[in-house]
C-alpha cells in the first residue's frame, strides 16, 4: 500500500522545523529514522498533512557524557552509534545491555532512540531503559524547552506529551552517585521480533548497598511499566536471595500482559520474574566482593 498524499518539508534549523509544526496545527508529523513512521504511513495507520524531516538539522546526532556524568543523546543519534558506544559500554550496563537487541541491524543504522521513546510503542526497549535509569526528555518548541520525565512522557500506547508545535530534541539520563549495575533483557522469537517481554533493571550502589533502583518492564502492559514498588524494595539493603526474589515478585505483580499468540499472561510475568531474578543474580556476586 501506497501512503495517502503530504506535503514534505526538510527545514535546516530547529526554529524553522517548530514553525513548520506551527503551520501544520496538529497535522503534521516529525521524520528523524523513520523506522517506525513509514511502515505506519505505508499502511495508512498515520495519515499526516506535512512530514517534517529534520535530518538535515546540525548538532543533534551526538551522544555524550558530560564532566559529572550525565549522559546526553541527541535526537539524531542512531541505535547503532549507541551499539558501538564506549561511553555506554564504560558508563551505563543498563543501555549497554540493550543497545545491541534494538530491532535488527538495519532497523539500528536509521533509527533513534529519541525516537523511539517518542514513538511510544508498548513494546519500545528504550523507553524502559531510560525510564529504569530516571531519565528524560528534552523537548524545543516555540517557548524554548523544558524537561519531561520519561515516566511521565508516555501517556500511553503510540502516545506522548509533546505539543504539536515541539521537538522532542535530546535523551538526558542522569549522573549516577555511586557505582552502576544492571543490565537489560528481552523475550523474541526471533531477532527483530517485538518483545514477548522485558525487563531493564538500573542500580547504584555504595559498597554492597543499593543507594538507587529502578525497574521498568516492556511489552506487557498498555505501556511502559515503571515498576517502582519492586526497585524500592532493593534501595537500603544488600542484593540478598531474599530481597532478590521479592523485588522479581513484585516486578511480575506490577505487570500488565495480555495472553496472545507470544503466550500467555502467565508465562509472561514468569518471564518478568525470571528476568529481573537473572540480572540482579548477575550483579550480586560483584557486589559482594565490594563489600
Amino acid at each position: 500500500m501506497y501512503p495517502s498524499r503530504f506535503r514534505y518539508e526538510a527545514p535546516r534549523s530547529i526554529d524553522d522545523a517548530i514553525a513548520l509544526l506551527r503551520q501544520g496545527a496538529g497535522e503534521a508529523k516529525v521524520l528523524a529514522g523513520g523506522q517506525s513512521l513509514v511502515p505506519l504511513l505505508k499502511l495508512r495507520f498515520a495519515a499526516p498533512e506535512l512530514l517534517v524531516d529534520i535530518n538535515n538539522l546540525p548538532g543533534l546526532d551526538y551522544h555524550r557524557a558530560d564532566p559529572d556524568g550525565t549522559i546526553r543523546i541527541g535526537a539524531l543519534c542512531r541505535h547503532a552509534e549507541l551499539e558501538r558506544s564506549t561511553i555506554l559500554a564504560t558508563r551505563q550496563p543498563t543501555m549497554a545491555a540493550a543497545a545491541p537487541l534494538i530491532a535488527d541491524p538495519v532497523v539500528r543504522n536509521r533509527g533513534t532512540l529519541v525516537g523511539s521513546l517518542c514513538h511510544a510503542d508498548p513494546q519500545g526497549d528504550w523507553a524502559s531503559v531510560v525510564t529504569a535509569l530516571g531519565g528524560h526528555v528534552v523537548a524545543q518548541g516555540a517557548n524554548g524547552r523544558r524537561n519531561i520525565p520519561v515516566a511521565q512522557f508516555v501517556t500511553g500506547p503510540f502516545q506522548n506529551v509533546l505539543a504539536y508545535d515541539e521537538i522532542a530534541v535530546e535523551a538526558v539520563i542522569p549522573a549516577p552517585k555511586g557505582t552502576v549495575a544492571g543490565g537489560y533483557l528481552k523475550l523474541e522469537r526471533r531477532v527483530g521480533d517485538f518483545a514477548t517481554a522485558g525487563t531493564a533493571v538500573a542500580l547504584e550502589m555504595s559498597g554492597a548497598v543499593v543507594t538507587r533502583a529502578g525497574i521498568a518492564l516492556t511489552g506487557v502492559g498498555g505501556s511502559t511499566i515503571d515498576a517502582a514498588e519492586a526497585a524500592q524494595a532493593l534501595v537500603g539493603g544488600p542484593l540478598t536471595a531474599d530481597s532478590i526474589a521479592h523485588a522479581a515478585d513484585l516486578a511480575a505483580q506490577a505487570a500488565q500482559p495480555r495472553s496472545d499468540h507470544r503466550g500467555s499472561a502467565d508465562y509472561k510475568r514468569h518471564i518478568v520474574r525470571t528476568f529481573v531474578e537473572r540480572i540482579l543474580t548477575r550483579v550480586q556476586p560483584s557486589t559482594e566482593r565490594a563489600a
